[in-house]
């Protein structure tokens, strides 16, 4: 449990709710029903073991923050407890709820235990990943994708790493669950197109082939696309995206635009996803009681650089 003060609001609730959830009890020491409901939410904060952080907020010493949250909501009286997930009040409640209600209450928002061990697992893998040892980033994400299969985040990372250690049977076992969002997620999209490009791959005409058949006809797209699919199946990035551009720039439409599509997913699998915020990073959240600014984030100058590509070749 934390006290918050116009001091702290920004680094410990705005920002250290992007960690874990954070329901804060905004309270007064004359209110007589907001000492009845203070115990049961110090218990529960015990009893969800880190599913969620406790807050509270004297409404008394801190009226400009209670004025913003009751403004916010709709609320003129106290006990009043708000939620605060990925820096932004999401949800609340009023008045001395029973235990049992502010269990239903908080089992909407928090994270289950499971939930919370995947992500804990999820973590790791990516702490093993930059570490450079993707075998045991391999067996954390697994386990993750087992505590709670409905973890797309988890499930993707175990994909794409299975991909990029060869393992295209397993992919294909793990990606499954997920292929049906492929019209509605680039990542699951760019993955799919992937694992599409190993298959074709499997049974494809060799390079040398391709290349000799390419060279007769600067116009042979099947044997050009052909190309590229070998390269992107082999993790060859940038020969793909070479020999798609050269399809693009020559007929943007050919095959219900593949070549355009598959490079759009080979640049989504090179771009690294942006780093999770840290508690001491500035955070969107929707009530801003200061300023705050936002550091632009990293960019990969190959990535750039055939996204310009692309963008000339289309425009």
């Amino acid at each position: 449990m934390q006290d918050i003060t116009l001091a702290n609001f920004e680094a410990d609730l705005i920002n250290g709710s992007l960690q874990q959830p954070i329901l804060l009890d905004i309270w007064a020491p004359w209110c007589g029903p907001c000492k009845q409901l203070g115990p049961v939410l110090e218990k529960l904060e015990v009893a969800y073991a880190g599913r969620f952080k406790l807050a509270k907020l004297n409404s008394d010493d801190q009226p400009e923050i209670a004025a913003q949250l009751s403004q916010a909501f709709g609320v003129r009286s106290i006990p009043f407890c708000v939620l605060f997930v990925g820096g932004q009040p999401i949800d609340g409640f009023v008045g001395a709820q029973p235990e049992a209600q502010v269990r239903v209450f908080l089992d909407k928002h928090v994270p289950s235990a499971g939930e919370l061990e995947a992500e804990a697992e999820l973590d790791e893998a990516e702490e093993l990943i930059a570490d450079g040892d993707p075998a045991a980033a391999l067996a954390k994400l697994q386990q993750a994708v087992a505590i709670d299969p409905a973890n797309e985040a988890a499930r993707l990372d175990y994909v794409k790493l299975l991909l990029e250690q060869g393992q295209w049977t397993p992919a294909e076992q793990a990606f499954a669950p997920v292929a049906g969002k492929a019209m509605v997620d680039v990542r699951i999209d760019a993955l799919g197109r992937w694992l599409s490009a190993h298959r074709a791959a499997a049974t494809a005409r060799s390079d040398a082939v391709l290349g000799a058949a390419i060279a007769a006809n600067k116009r042979d797209f099947e044997a050009r696309f052909d190309l590229a699919q070998n390269h992107f199946a082999a993790g060859r990035f940038t020969q793909a995206m070479d020999e798609l551009l050269e399809i693009v720039t020559r007929d943007k439409a050919w095959n219900q635009e593949a070549a355009r599509k598959t490079c759009v997913a080979i640049l989504t699998l090179m771009t690294k996803p942006a780093p999770k915020p840290s508690a001491n990073e500035p955070a969107q959240g929707a009530l801003e009681l200061t300023g705050r600014s936002t550091a632009a984030a990293a960019t990969d100058p190959l990535v750039d650089q055939y996204r310009r590509k692309l963008s000339m070749a289309l425009f």
